[in-house]
């Protein structure tokens, strides 16, 4: 079998059919949906059932909720087929699009594909939210080796579903369970391990911008807790990573992106408990920060941080 198209399922009844339906309808004909519900408490598993009742290409698993990472290795776990590919439930893929990825993948041999995508409104409107980010994506279709795409071609964007992988690498590379942001830490220690890896500048995936997604609340202060912790957790690991490669400018450039978002965080929701986050963030020997892959605009932060990251909280702090 050549696709294996994992879709992690969660609380997204209004969202699952077109997901659903924008892979059925696709110009290949051997791969297999798996859907996973993740002990969804809405009508998702009875959805699930109803499309495996209809179409044999498409399978579920039914499981207690345990995260989005844990669905995605559940998936993984039964997958059959020779690259894998990874879907949102509120997403949707473009129409007629994976023959032609498939195709470069196959005759390239390709450990890894990376494809474009564009965030869409409820209302199908393609639109851009982030207008003055500058984009450092290389969308060469020349293929070259995991560490060479991370520094040369990758932005900070980590997003697991905008790959397609083969499934020996992926099985190697679970995802973490129970931490927010997986996606950052699964996709540099799954490019790490691919020797062939190109890009193609075909839009193929609508990311849905929705209220009520896993983006988190800003009044959900325990979450927010659990989301800093994580990044700063993440921090440590791309600073271990980045020192195992011989070329680390990637991953600088990710702990730079992770400690400018980090500081405004603490700078505005958690001020009080600002010595213990910035005691945790020099115990990882990771300052000064770089301005490699950074937008303009966000440099200043960097230079103000490596100044003196105390006052690069207190000052985000006056200023909110």
């Amino acid at each position: 079998m050549k696709l294996s198209i994992i879709v992690p399922i969660y609380n997204v009844a209004p969202y699952l059919r077109k997901c659903v339906d924008s892979l059925i309808t696709q110009d290949i004909s051997d791969y297999e949906i798996i859907l996973v519900d993740d002990g969804s408490p809405d009508e998702c598993p009875q959805i699930c059932d109803e499309y495996v009742e209809k179409y044999d290409s498409i399978r579920v698993v039914h499981q207690e909720n345990a995260g989005l990472s844990a669905a995605r290795n559940s998936g993984i776990n039964v997958a059959m087929g020779d690259y894998i590919l990874f879907v949102d439930s509120d997403d949707y893929l473009q129409p007629n699009i994976l023959g032609t990825l498939m195709e470069q993948a196959e005759r390239d041999n390709l450990d890894v594909l990376r494809f474009r995508y564009q965030n869409v409104k409820e209302s199908g409107e393609a639109f851009a939210p982030y207008k003055d980010m500058t984009n450092y994506n290389d969308y060469s279709v020349t293929a070259t080796d995991g560490l060479t795409f991370l520094n040369e071609r990758m932005s900070t964007q980590c997003y697991a579903w905008q790959f397609v992988v083969k499934a020996e690498i992926v099985r190697q590379e679970l995802f973490t369970p129970g931490i927010y942001f997986e996606d950052t830490d699964w996709t540099p220690r799954m490019l790490l391990r691919a020797k062939h890896v190109a890009s193609t500048d075909l839009v193929v995936y609508n990311y849905l911008w929705r209220e009520g997604s896993i983006t988190l609340s800003q009044k959900d202060l325990a979450k927010m807790r659990k989301q800093l912790d994580d990044k700063i957790a993440i921090l440590g690991r791309l600073n271990e990573w980045g020192n195992a490669v011989p070329d680390r400018r990637w991953f600088d450039g990710m702990i730079s992106g992770l400690v400018i978002n980090i500081v405004g965080i603490i700078a505005s929701t958690f001020y009080q408990e600002r010595k213990q986050y910035i005691k945790q963030i020099k115990a990882l020997n990771i300052l000064p920060i770089t301005t490699y892959h950074i937008a303009p605009r966000a440099q200043r932060k960097v230079k103000l941080i490596n100044l003196s990251i105390n006052f690069a909280v207190w000052l985000l702090h006056i200023k909110s």
